[in-house]
């Protein structure tokens, strides 16, 4: 992926300043059902990809036969979820896997290592992203690519991050999406 900042929206008005920028792909994050057909329309309509965070979809439940409906009905570019069915079978209907772990102790860490390691996503989203020194422990670790995401709210913190290894940043900061495009 060459795109090193993933435009996350959670809402219809930053979704539309995502449809105006330069960037081919974007996260939509907090989402109710009835918004996916729209949204996925209107991606279309002006080439956007979109990956879609299954967990944060209102009305659906986050599993394996979500994201089925996802995959077949929208076409998605790719998904992102903590779940390891919703991983597995993304992977299984050819979109991008994005698995996402939260940084917030060593068990937690432990458990994700061994949750990655028997899903294989495409890619691992680790929150916060603030923290470069993480993101090169878990790049060394697993070898999949990574994106840094939370709490990220700088210039200098997407630069650290990616320094540290990222393959891209997911914010859904504006100021950032307008300083890097």
């Amino acid at each position: 992926m060459n795109q090193k900042i993933l435009p996350a929206s959670s809402n219809m008005k930053e979704f539309e300043k995502f449809l105006k920028s330069p960037y081919d792909i974007g996260v939509f994050l907090d989402m109710h059902i009835s918004q996916l057909k729209n949204v996925s329309q209107m991606a279309k309509a002006h080439n956007k990809k979109m990956i879609y965070h299954v967990d944060l979809i209102h009305g659906l439940k986050s599993d394996d036969y979500a994201a089925e409906y996802i995959c077949q009905e929208f076409k998605p570019y790719g998904l992102i979820s903590t779940k390891s069915s919703v991983i597995l079978k993304a992977k299984q209907k050819g979109v991008i896997a994005v698995q996402r772990i939260f940084l917030i102790d060593s068990h937690a860490l432990e458990k994700s290592y061994k949750l990655i390691e028997k899903t294989r996503p495409d890619y691992i989203e680790v929150l916060p992203g603030a923290m470069p020194w993480m993101i090169k422990e878990v790049n060394e670790r697993l070898n999949t690519p990574i994106f840094a995401g939370g709490l990220i709210r700088s210039e200098e913190e997407v630069k650290n991050a990616l320094e540290a290894g990222a393959a891209a940043i997911t914010t859904s900061k504006i100021e950032l999406w307008e300083r890097f495009s």
